[in-house]
């Protein structure tokens, strides 16, 4: 891992106090001298100034189905991540979660549950969002609560959101939250749909009359219009109580820039970036920062709600790193944080939801926004205080000055540090030197590429637990649904169209199956699919999927082998699907990422009938694809599209069939992936800006071909050959090697790679590197072999 990146500070205080300072500086690579500082700035934290109210820092789960494979982790692990995202003192330490309000349709990264898929028939045990917030509110009981709709049931106002049914649903659905224990502080209307005004006002109404009075409404979770509205409509304004923008500082921006409108800051009503990030959960954290201390001096806003909260999804589906955490191998357990996790962290271990922004104490360093940025803020004991400064945007080192006065505490300040320059997580909040003002001064210098808070409270803490070594889910693997409750959705079954959940079986099958719960077309958020779920492992080559169908209307059921890169919509799904119809038609269907279906085969059979059961299988051998009807083989054809991948089951359309004895039996040959480990503890193949300590293993995947001459080695000189694979982390392969890949970065034939003198792997070639192919450089500093947890280079081989 890379080292600590040095901090210098200035200490303007006694001789004595400078020698102190150096000292602890001589420990954590601190400077107090104060030579080559470019710019200075003075900051007066005047206790007897104020501003708005800060309302909390904090994510989404949702918008959707990030937060999916989340509650199928293993314990301890599963309890490290909740730790990790809620425990004050440990972590993100989210303060306000926004929950999504589950309307059986795909908003991202999945479909969530309705608590109401047909009219009438509620039930407040659905999915997992509830128990999500019941985990999150276990650790920090004063997290607030934002319940938020993306998409909704069909049958509701003729499929017209903006009705008195949607009303009705979402006071149901509080009601459910209520009877799990669970207290919505916020909550929205159609996640970034606009508004109507009416409706708007029928719910405040609504909310007060039926005994959620203290709710309060956000409008409208998409833009700084619905302020227009409010300024010039005043029950329209009355029935407001937020004002909620997503990506005030930009979409997938570097949020430098984070501005509101005239128009919101007049309403006098708060004023939240209510979606913000959509960044990796390391590459993302400079702007997250930058949201944060931007958005409030820029624009007075004073949430922010990171999307999402973890991806807990597998790495076939979109924004497969974005999160506070990413969490895509339940079956392992194992997971990783960021510089997000920390860069929040910043925040929220030291400003806390009713803290009042001095904004006199607010702004950018030497008055240029390219220096970096800085927000105070006051407890209300009204002697307490926080600085958080970032540096992102800047060059060189700067000092600051506090003078501390009006009430507010001169005593010892003690500070934290996230180098989000480095790689290494040991740089991610740092405790620094205390520092002791002299007449409620104290001067300190920056480093460029920083976060820093600086408080006089205590009680912040970063997390110890690790995250168990990466694993793929092992064939054979099976289910029969029959050690799930009611209603509940199968282990690593992951929704994307429709409602994937455990009922009674019909038909002559005893006991439980998985049944599509969906009955009609939902409201929609994104673009249409059929009803269809994603289950197991993308690293999974080749094996044969079976799965019982009991098709209950007329209509299509479908079984996918080899689920590969979805992109959005849900409906461009790589992969072979085998489709059966109740008259006897079937065919077998390649599908791609733009949502191209290509028939490789298709015909008609004997008539399935409604409410009987017949077995569907999809053999998957290199490029063989074998479609079976019971006993019976309908198509065998050859496709070299897709080595690996997930398995999935569905219908075509919004039937209610069911699924019976899912099982995944592997094949013979193909490639398995190992992975390369130096025999030493805590050591790893891993990417140089991604180190971790625990020496979590990168694999050599078989990424771009289904044939079997996937021979990697490891040869006698500690060279591996290669031809067109990749080098890949577990379980996040994909079909066309784009992860990170053995590659030629600046032309030329296939290249042999050593173990150069610096423990780097490096191409024999002139500019050739280890290196994702979307950021070649010439020079091979991409990517490396690295040694994560100190020591000497090592050698590195496959183990036998």
């Amino acid at each position: 891992m890379q080292l600590l990146s040095r901090r210098r500070w200035l200490a303007r205080a006694s001789s004595a106090l400078a020698a102190t300072l150096a000292l602890s500086a001589t420990l954590v690579g601190l400077d107090t001298t104060a030579a080559g500082a470019a710019t200075s700035t003075t900051i007066a934290v005047n206790g007897a100034q104020g501003g708005r109210t800060f309302d909390g820092a904090g994510a989404i789960s949702g918008g959707g189905g990030n937060s999916r494979l989340l509650i199928d982790y293993p314990e301890p692990a599963r309890s490290q991540i909740l730790d990790y995202l809620f425990k004050p003192g440990y972590g993100a330490g989210v303060q306000i979660l926004k929950i999504e309000i589950g309307g059986d349709a795909n908003s991202t990264d999945g479909a969530e549950p309705s608590i109401e898929h047909v009219r009438g028939t509620v039930n407040c045990t659905v999915g997992y969002e509830f128990w999500l917030a019941q985990q999150a509110k276990a650790r920090n009981p004063n997290l607030r609560l934002y319940g938020l709709a993306w998409a909704a049931p069909g049958w509701i106002g003729g499929g017209n959101f903006w009705s008195q049914d949607m009303i009705d649903y979402l006071i149901s659905w509080l009601g459910c939250a209520r009877s799990n224990g669970l207290t919505i502080d916020y909550l929205g209307g159609w996640n970034e749909r606009g508004h109507d005004k009416g409706w708007y006002e029928t719910l405040h109404s609504s909310l007060a009359s039926r005994g959620y009075g203290s709710t309060k409404v956000v409008g409208d979770d998409t833009s700084w219009g619905t302020a227009d509205d409010m300024v010039s409509d005043s029950s329209f304004n009355a029935a407001v109580d937020i004002v909620g923008d997503h990506y005030p500082c930009g979409y997938l921006s570097d949020s430098t820039t984070c501005n509101s409108t005239a128009n919101a800051v007049a309403t006098g009503k708060p004023l939240w970036a209510s979606e913000n990030g959509s960044l990796d959960v390391d590459s993302g954290a400079q702007a997250l920062i930058r949201s944060i201390t931007r958005g409030y001096i820029d624009g007075k806003m004073t949430a922010y709600l990171n999307w999402p909260l973890v991806a807990a999804i597998t790495p076939n589906l979109p924004f497969s790193t974005v999160g506070l955490a990413v969490a895509p191998s339940p079956w392992s357990g194992a997971y990783r944080l960021g510089k997000e996790t920390w860069a929040l962290a910043q925040v929220s271990q030291f400003v806390q939801p009713g803290w009042t922004f001095i904004d006199s104490a607010s702004g950018y360093l030497g008055g240029a926004r390219a220096n970096g940025s800085y927000v105070t803020l006051k407890s209300t004991n009204g002697r307490d205080y926080s600085s958080i400064i970032e540096t992102t945007t800047a060059t060189a080192a700067q000092t600051v000055t506090l003078n501390v006065s009006g009430g507010l505490s001169t005593g010892t300040v003690h500070v934290w540090a996230t180098n989000l320059g480095s790689s290494s997580a040991s740089a991610y909040f740092v405790r620094q030197a205390d520092v002791t003002p002299s007449g409620g001064s104290y001067t300190l210098t920056l480093q460029p590429g920083y976060v820093y808070s600086l408080t006089t409270t205590t009680g912040q803490g970063k997390g110890t637990a690790s995250s168990p070594a990466q694993g793929n889910l092992a064939l054979p693997y099976s289910d029969t649904f029959e050690s799930y409750p009611a209603n509940a959705e199968a282990r690593y079954v992951a929704d994307q169209q429709g409602s994937f959940e455990v009922r009674t079986c019909s038909g002559g099958h005893t006991g439980q199956c998985l049944q599509q719960v969906t009955p009609v077309k939902p409201i929609e958020w994104q673009g249409d699919s059929d009803a269809f779920a994603l289950a197991g492992d993308l690293a999974w080559s080749n094996y044969t999927v079976s799965v019982d169908v009991n098709l209950q209307q007329a209509g299509t059921a479908e079984l996918i082998g080899r689920a590969n890169t979805q992109s959005r919509p849900q409906n461009r799904q790589a992969g072979y699907e085998f489709r059966v119809s109740n008259t006897g038609a079937w065919s077998l269907v390649k599908n791609t990422t733009s949502g191209t279906l290509t028939t490789l085969a298709s015909g008609t059979t004997t008539a399935l009938g409604l409410n009987s059961w017949h077995t569907l299988s999809l053999t998957l051998q290199g490029s063989t694809i074998t479609a079976k009807l019971g006993t019976t083989t309908l198509a065998s054809r050859t496709d070299t599209s897709y080595a690996t991948g997930q398995v999935g089951l569905g219908v075509v359309g919004y039937q209610t069939d069911q699924f019976d004895n899912l099982s995944v039996t592997p094949g013979t040959g193909g490639v398995t992936a190992k992975p390369i480990t130096s025999g030493m503890a805590g050591k790893c193949l891993e990417a140089q800006n991604g180190s971790t300590a625990d020496g979590t293993p990168v694999v050599i995947d078989s990424c771009n071909t289904g044939s079997a001459a996937q021979n990697w080695t490891l040869a006698g000189g500690n060279t591996i050959q290669f031809t067109g694979k990749c080098l890949d982390v577990t379980g996040q392969g994909t079909a066309d090697g784009t992860l990170v890949e053995l590659w030629t970065c600046n032309g030329g034939t296939n290249q042999q790679w050593t173990v150069g003198a610096n423990s780097s792997l490096v191409g024999t070639g002139s500019g050739k590197c280890l290196d994702d192919p979307a950021s070649s450089t010439t020079d091979g500093t991409q990517q490396e072999i690295w040694t994560c947890n100190g020591g000497a280079n090592q050698v590195w081989h496959l183990p036998t």
